[in-house]
């Protein structure tokens, strides 16, 4: 126990990215290991909330449309999303939910292939509400969902495919899936790739527009740090824009939305992928989160993600004892995205008792435990001390 701790410190000393850890609201007795469901809160973000409440809306009240910036908010932050999951600046657009950014991509896409390619195939491991909103968008669309295993969807793509949705990290196992591989192959098939970012962006590196995807969803609360509900994301390659045909056509997204014209001319750009009025709030409170990623290189948080979960299971096998607990997170790093699941039985007591001992992990049931390690500011002895109180509970726990 001793020798994994000297060398969490010895980890944590040497870590560049952990300067950044002072940038967030962090209780020191608290190891926070659920910012794969909700990111730690920036610590300069209550007083920017404060000014845009008193001084924005307060005092200029609708003058800060114009005047504070609010309207062009969905592009602007959009553009600031876009390096971190490798985008060129024009192809992010913010706002609305997860769930209804996947509907405005799966319907966009059937829209875009050709009439003869009836099926969008989705990943069948999928968070369920993508499923729920593909099959209700295939419904819209007179196509058919065909589910896949994501290590199938290169085989399973055919002559019938318009598209297909899949997630980029599974949010249950952690299971990192080939993004590049799955893409050139749906193309390969004459298909479009609509990819799930939620549990990846801002945890590893994407590359939407090196490896050719055609759409994106993402949300912004988790290692985005963006706040509970803040908004999502919808990516729109520049190259499909002109022919991007939303099913929720909004005032928004209007060439001249002030016209107030009984016809709807969509917006150029990006811009037609916004539907109403901005939450302009929890927009902002994104935003000034964001600025914790100045300076910050997506590569090296990759690396220090990669480096955490290692150590982590390092511990894990040294504290906890053979049996209790089993990885079902890949060990390979290509296959891994940034939170290690463990398969335990009694899960829910277990969780329950590690959150009483100041370990803040999260549960998926019914026996899956998972720690979801943010790179800017989680560190070493973060990680030594979950494994560390885990093997506590167990052995406090019957087996």
């Amino acid at each position: 126990m001793a020798d994994l701790q000297k060398k969490a410190h010895a980890l944590d000393t040497a870590d560049e990215l952990g300067k950044h850890r002072e940038k967030f609201a962090l209780d020191a007795g608290t190891v926070y290991l659920d910012g794969n469901s909700l990111g730690a809160l920036p610590a300069h973000v209550p007083a920017r909330m404060a000014d845009v409440i008193t001084r924005e809306w307060g005092e200029l009240r609708i003058r800060s449309w114009d005047e504070s910036g609010w309207w062009t908010a969905p592009e602007r932050i959009g553009d600031r999303i876009a390096p971190i999951v490798g985008a060129a600046q024009g192809q992010i657009v913010v706002g609305d939910s997860t769930s209804v950014n996947v509907f405005k991509a799966v319907v966009a896409a059937a829209r875009l292939s050709a009439d003869d390619r009836d099926e969008i195939l989705v990943d069948a491991t999928t968070f369920p509400t993508d499923g729920y909103i593909a099959e209700s968008a295939a419904r819209m669309t007179g196509h058919r969902i065909v589910p896949v295993d994501p290590a199938g969807m290169a085989a399973a793509a055919g002559p019938r495919t318009a598209a297909a949705l899949v997630n980029h990290v599974d949010y249950r196992s952690g299971r990192r899936h080939d993004l590049p591989g799955i893409t050139a192959a749906l193309h390969a098939a004459g298909a479009l790739a609509v990819w799930d970012l939620c549990h990846s962006a801002g945890a590893l590196p994407v590359g939407l527009d090196a490896h050719g995807v055609d759409l994106a969803v993402g949300c912004t609360y988790k290692y985005l740090n963006g706040g509970p509900g803040s908004p999502a994301y919808l990516y729109v390659a520049e190259r499909h824009q002109a022919a991007f045909d939303s099913p929720l056509p909004g005032w928004n997204s209007h060439n001249d939305p002030f016209a107030m014209t009984p016809g709807y001319e969509a917006a150029a750009g990006v811009v037609r992928g916004r539907v109403g009025t901005p939450d302009i709030l929890s927009m902002l409170a994104l935003e000034a989160a964001l600025d914790v990623w100045d300076g910050v290189a997506i590569e090296d948080v990759r690396a220090k993600s990669l480096a955490l979960t290692d150590f982590f299971l390092e511990c894990v096998r040294a504290y906890v004892p053979e049996g209790r607990v089993t990885s079902v997170t890949p060990e390979a790093h290509d296959e891994r995205g940034s939170q290690t699941a463990l398969a335990c039985e009694n899960a829910p007591a277990v969780m329950a008792e590690l959150i009483k001992r100041g370990v803040v992990g999260d549960l998926r049931r019914p026996d899956i435990l998972r720690f979801g390690f943010t790179p800017l500011y989680v560190g070493f002895a973060d990680a030594e001390r979950a494994a560390r109180v885990l093997a506590e509970v167990l052995a406090d726990l019957p087996a």
